[in-house]
């Protein structure tokens, strides 16, 4: 199973059978604290990708009751789990935002692009869905993550990574496709949330420690770090 077919045909569900709902809350955070730090307030917030839907059903409930969501995905399983959290203000659709003729204050992009095919293609179609764009990419590029290969490996199985980037890669990457960078910042996930293994859980300490005296080393060296980017 390749492709578009890993998330319409119940692959994708089958390898992820919670469709990662409990790390919601903390990319919710992540993306309010940089909307927050660059005083955006938008009306209309909508997500590309959005999966069971639970990273927009947290900026519901946190953010201003005059705010629309609209989240879009072409998986008819992530659909049926995103239907039963939807509200008023906040509205799903089984559908591929590429083709719809809308528009947002602010475009969600989180944990999508690393798995589409031709992401330059993609980013460009997105540009003019939203004024501003909010992407989130993991940073599996590491000196670890390439010495052991198994961790991309495994991502590339499971979670259906077909592209991995560094900091300097992402942020080209996106200013390649016509966006104007305005803000990022790393995000940690490997220290945040629950780890999966015992050796995930060891990392933690050096990564933290190593993060305080020089971030971006600690990035290139020992990995778990995503990054969150705001562009126009």
């Amino acid at each position: 199973m390749s492709g578009a077919d890993l998330y319409t045909d119940g692959g994708y569900l089958e390898r992820n059978n919670t469709w990662h709902v409990q790390d919601s809350p903390w990319k919710a955070k992540q993306i309010l604290r940089m909307l927050q730090k660059n005083n955006i307030q938008p009306s209309t917030v909508y997500e590309i990708g959005c999966g069971a839907g639970e990273i927009l059903n947290q900026l519901y409930q946190q953010m201003p009751p005059s705010v629309e969501f609209h989240g879009y995905d072409i998986s008819p399983q992530a659909f049926q789990l995103a239907k039963t959290r939807e509200k008023d203000r906040l509205k799903f659709h089984q559908e591929d935002l590429l083709e719809q003729d809308v528009s947002s204050d602010v475009l969600l992009m989180i944990d999508v692009v690393e798995h589409v095919e031709d992401y330059y293609s993609f980013l460009r179609k997105l540009k003019s869905k939203g004024k501003y764009k909010i992407v989130h990419l993991p940073l599996e590029l590491s000196v670890q993550g390439v010495l052991r290969m198994t961790p991309i490996l495994e991502g590339r199985a499971n979670v259906g990574h077909i592209h991995y980037f560094m900091k300097q890669t992402a942020l080209a990457s996106l200013e390649e496709a016509g966006y104007e960078i305005v803000d990022h910042f790393y995000t940690a996930g490997a220290i945040d949330l629950p780890s999966k293994s015992l050796k995930g859980s060891l990392m933690k300490l050096p990564r933290r420690l190593m993060f305080t005296l020089n971030q971006d080393l600690a990035v290139r060296v020992l990995g778990g770090y995503s990054l969150l980017i705001l562009a126009r």
